[in-house]
């Protein structure tokens, strides 16, 4: 196919028409890739002059790009000379995709976490844009992205999708969604300090109303006496003797848990040299001091007497090794199957149990005994802050009766004997009257 063509601004802007076309087209190469669009014109005079400003405005956006200024789909209608108005086609946001800065903050985030986050950290933030973000930003320039875009998104994971079978999802629940935004931040954040875009949108949520503070789910005393009782009829007499040694690790699992408050990753990390039995000099009870390592780092713990004897039973099972894990993994299936048994898979409100709702219980039974608020937040690596919203709230043993039903002592009305005159006072008689 041959081609009519001429070379512009320097050999930097060519023109050129097919054979079979009518139209002058033009094209450019810029910020490594290509650039070309018809300039609806068959007059070659007209073309060169199209041409022209169709490559300043190409160098311009590219300009713009590169200092980190936003770019705009067209130019103002009233800074264009009338003519061209009708015959410019709407050009695409040019620039760094949603795509690319994607893949640099995962490039960049997962050497920088490397050894200061959990692995799943990373895992979960390659699930938000493997997922959700990218189908939906993927090839978008960034300069798109705006507050309405983003605004588009949340409408969009809020309508109900269908699966592959035609059946409804279930609508993501706010904390997911929360989580999304804040991998959406991120890409975005990264993208900035690459200087592809100037600032961030702004992603405040419209129509949101102040989050409710719920309780998280726990086992009240009744509750988790069945639970115990349940767990230890079944370490027992298994259902199969071959499942003995994992119903006997589960009961002393939830015991221990309930009597220290780890959190289920602290737990599972544990290591026979970490706990040591101690004597507790306050109450001369013995104890565990547990030395943890978790998300907030190494921090101590000291349990309740309950938690020895469950360590003990561990530990002549497994041989306790000091470098050997306490639970070397935590029968979920069985624990699952127990609370189904036992109608305690959800709490009143409807929130699921899991072995999270295990350090629940042992904060709530803290409180409940009167512990001091912040020696509870101390020993379970936490704050007081979260145990007040979360905890404190619902317990009916932190309220002082008697310090809310204070009445005010009301004065003794003055009996009306219907003498309105004032009542006279009587003087007394002063010494030198009384001698006389």
């Amino acid at each position: 196919m041959e081609y009519e063509k001429y070379t512009l601004m320097d050999g930097k802007l060519h023109l050129y028409r097919r054979e079979n076309s009518r139209y002058w087209q033009c094209s450019t190469y810029l910020n490594r890739r290509n650039h070309r669009t018809s300039t609806k014109e068959e007059s070659i005079v007209l073309a060169k002059e199209f041409a022209r400003e169709w490559f300043m405005e190409r160098y311009a956006e590219e300009r713009r790009r590169k200092r980190g200024l936003p770019l705009y789909e067209t130019l103002d209608h009233e800074a264009q000379p009338e003519g061209l108005i009708d015959r410019r086609r709407k050009v695409k946001a040019t620039g760094p995709t949603f795509r690319e800065a994607a893949e640099a903050f995962v490039k960049e985030a997962t050497a920088i976490t490397a050894g200061e986050r959990n692995d799943r950290y990373m895992i979960q933030k390659h699930t938000h844009l493997r997922v959700h973000l990218l189908p939906f930003f993927g090839e978008k320039a960034l300069s798109e992205i705006n507050a309405g875009l983003i605004q588009d998104y949340r409408a969009h994971r809020a309508t109900p999708q269908k699966d592959k079978s035609g059946e409804a999802r279930k609508r993501p629940a706010r904390s997911t969604l929360h989580q999304e935004m804040v991998t959406l931040r991120q890409v975005l954040k990264t993208a900035n300090r690459k200087g592809w875009i100037q600032a961030l949108p702004d992603m405040s949520a419209p129509y949101k109303k102040s989050g409710k503070i719920t309780h998280r789910a726990w086992f009240s005393p009744e509750d988790y006496k069945r639970l115990y009782e349940a767990s230890r009829e079944r370490a027992l007499n298994p259902k199969k003797e071959r499942w003995r040694t994992e119903c006997e690790n589960l009961h002393d699992y939830i015991l221990f848990m309930v009597n220290t408050g780890l959190r289920p990753d602290e737990a599972l990390r544990l290591e026979y040299r970490d706990v040591a039995i101690v004597t507790d000099e306050a109450t001369g009870e013995r104890i565990l001091e547990i030395e943890v390592r978790g998300k907030r780092g190494v921090g101590y713990c000291k349990s309740m007497p309950g938690a020895v004897m469950p360590f003990k039973r561990l530990q002549k099972r497994s041989g306790g090794a000091p470098t050997a894990k306490l639970f070397p993994r935590f029968q979920r299936d069985l624990f699952n199957t127990l609370l189904a048994e036992l109608d305690l898979r959800e709490d009143r409100e409807g929130q699921r149990r899991t072995a999270y709702s295990l350090r629940h219980t042992y904060i709530c039974l803290r409180l409940m005994e009167g512990a001091d608020i912040y020696q509870i937040a101390k020993n379970c690596r936490t704050s007081v802050e979260m145990i007040e919203n979360f905890y404190a709230s619902h317990i009916k043993n932190t309220l002082d009766a008697s310090a809310i039903n204070v009445r005010k002592q009301r004065k003794k009305a003055v009996k009306d004997d219907g003498n309105d005159k004032p009542p006279t006072r009587r003087r007394r008689k002063s010494s030198l009257n009384a001698e006389t």
